[in-house]
């Protein structure tokens, strides 16, 4: 065979399965599609029930009402309903099968009353029956009525597409969902049906559910005498596992380390109350931690000339008192704005308010 032709070959067996490839992948997608299509139908179907009716004469309502129920107007109505605008693949489903739609409204509803599995299964053939999968509707592992046992979902499950492969819910694994997985024990096992419950937190694989049902240990945990896994208090060792102005908190299997407070010089805590010594500028106060408030101390801590002192958490500040301010690291008195004397008496006034609040916010 001439190369070309054999290039040509395997471009078309390439297209050929991407094709499939590309089906199988958009099967769920197009059943999906149906199946809100269905269900939006059953909702207009509600919607549209005794419509534009309510009072009056009821024998004459009641005919009428006859008469819309399996009009054409109502199933117009319903179906302008079943699609949004954006949803080009809904609006393209609707267009290409009305005609069906209209089969089923006229002749076929009574006996088919279950719109889903007439036209999305049975007709247009984008969807399979629960349990079941693939171009032919196989049973899912398992069996249709409990797929992958009860413990996992079946790829492609009610569509077209999918391999029928179970993925199994947590604590089960293997090919049919039946075996329990790691940290997880058989309670209840047969030929088709296996319940798994989770191992105690301390056991990395068990028999039982509880701490002795242990086979081993998980990291955290240590055996004690009565072949029991137990919690290690890590905080408990020497040296202490956490760093400088740091406390450590025991948690199961594992522990955490925590900043101590800010008043603190080491703890053994959270909170003032736990520290081990307390921190500059602190001092301890019936147990506790408390701010020590220099600008109260006997040696005056803001020694300079016009200067005020001004406590704060853990230390303190100098600033110039009121009327002075800092010019090259000394206070020196503020410039006095010349008052005009040709100015209005209120005027003057004023500029002494404003001076006497900016005084105060300084301070």
């Amino acid at each position: 065979m001439p190369l070309s032709d054999t290039i040509s070959l395997l471009f078309c067996l390439i297209s050929v399965l991407s094709f499939v490839n590309g089906n199988a992948k958009d099967a769920g997608a197009v059943c999906s599609t149906c199946k809100q299509i269905t269900d939006n139908f059953n909702k207009g179907f509600e919607r549209t029930t005794k419509k534009n009716f309510g009072g009056g004469n009821t024998a004459w309502e009641e005919r009428k009402l006859s008469k819309y129920e399996t009009s054409e107007i109502r199933l117009v109505e319903i179906l302008e309903g079943l699609c949004e605008s954006s949803s080009f693949e809904c609006n393209h489903m609707v267009e290409e099968y009305e005609e069906h739609f209209e089969t089923w409204w006229f002749k076929r509803k009574t006996k088919h009353p279950d719109l889903h599995k007439w036209f999305c299964i049975e007709t247009i053939k984008v969807c399979c029956p629960k349990g079941t999968f693939g171009p032919d509707c196989n049973s899912c592992v398992g069996g249709s009525d409990r797929p992958c046992h009860g413990n996992g979902k079946c790829d492609g499950d009610g569509t077209r597409g999918g391999s029928g492969k179970c993925t199994c819910d947590l604590g089960y694994e293997g090919e049919f969902c039946l075996d329990c997985s790691e940290r997880y024990f058989s309670e209840e096992r047969n030929d088709t049906f296996s319940l798994c419950k989770e191992c105690h937190s301390s056991c990395s694989t068990c028999t039982g559910a509880t701490n002795k049902d242990c086979n081993d240990c998980r990291d955290g945990w240590k055996e004690d005498e009565e072949e029991a896994c137990i919690d290690i208090d890590e905080c408990s060792k020497e040296p202490p596992p956490c760093k400088d102005k740091e406390y450590c908190l025991n948690t199961e299997g594992s522990y955490s380390c925590n900043v101590c407070d800010s008043r603190c010089s080491g703890c053994k805590g959270p909170g003032p109350g736990n520290c081990v010594a307390c921190a500059e500028g602190y001092k301890d106060e019936e147990g506790t931690c408390a701010d020590v408030n220099e600008c109260e101390l006997p040696d005056t801590v803001c020694t300079e000339e016009h200067q005020e002192c001004v406590n704060t958490n853990g230390s303190y500040k100098c600033r110039c008192a009121g009327g002075f301010e800092e010019h090259e690291g000394v206070c020196v008195q503020q410039d006095q704005p010349e008052v005009s004397q040709e100015e209005p008496a209120e005027d003057t006034e004023d500029t002494k308010t404003e001076n006497i609040l900016t005084e105060h916010q300084d301070l």
